[in-house]
């Protein structure tokens, strides 16, 4: 079910950042502890499975997705060779809606899944409104012709000057373009996330 809420209360529950917006930084250094605690109150002790939910329960928030996504995501994961968690970070990196967002075409997560619901992105030349849609290495993400002079995009490429985008992606801000050059790195996915808790979560249910 779609949270409707106030996200700061969300972000102020797993006391990180959880959408990018400089003002949840600031409500953060403000309001440390949790909603509806004084700063006195001491943090309840989580058992092992609360502590694997509430971090599956803060990547979904962070990356904006389902818990039947998630879920899907996850067992998509686990038949890949390898470590399933990292194979999970490259499948939530790889969302178009992410790599939007990477490439620094989106001020935030939920500002580039609405960019690409609302059709402003091509990949490969090919209209795509779709988040969710798993971009591959070779694949070119760029902006609809129509949608480059939309006001909206203004303050984003202004603020690209200062923006450093992951070693994968090749971005050209002028042509707003961007290239998947390769694949993302465990080290590139949020830091945030311990996705070693969100695989015990999902595999002892």
């Amino acid at each position: 079910m779609k949270y409707n809420g106030p996200k700061a209360k969300k972000c102020r529950r797993h006391g990180v950042n959880l959408y990018g917006s400089d003002k949840y930084d600031k409500i953060l250094q403000r309001k440390p502890q949790g909603p509806g605690k004084s700063p006195r109150d001491q943090q309840p002790r989580l058992s092992e499975y609360g502590t694997q939910l509430k971090e599956k329960q803060k990547a979904r928030d962070m990356y904006g997705i389902t818990e039947r996504q998630f879920r899907l995501m996850y067992m998509s994961a686990t038949k890949i060779p390898g470590q399933t968690g990292d194979a999970l970070k490259q499948m939530l990196e790889r969302r178009l809606d992410n790599v939007v967002y990477r490439a620094g075409f989106a001020m935030t997560r939920i500002q580039s899944r609405q960019f690409v619901g609302h059709g402003h992105f091509l990949v490969d030349g090919v209209r795509v409104t779709v988040p969710s849609f798993q971009v591959k290495p070779g694949q070119v993400v760029t902006v609809r012709t129509q949608s480059k002079t939309s006001p909206v995009f203004v303050p984003i490429l202004a603020a690209h000057e200062k923006y450093m985008p992951p070693s994968w992606l090749k971005v050209d801000s002028s042509a707003m373009r961007v290239e998947v050059t390769g694949t993302p790195s465990p080290d590139d996915a949020e830091r945030a996330v311990e996705m070693r808790q969100i695989v015990e979560f999902y595999s002892r249910n």
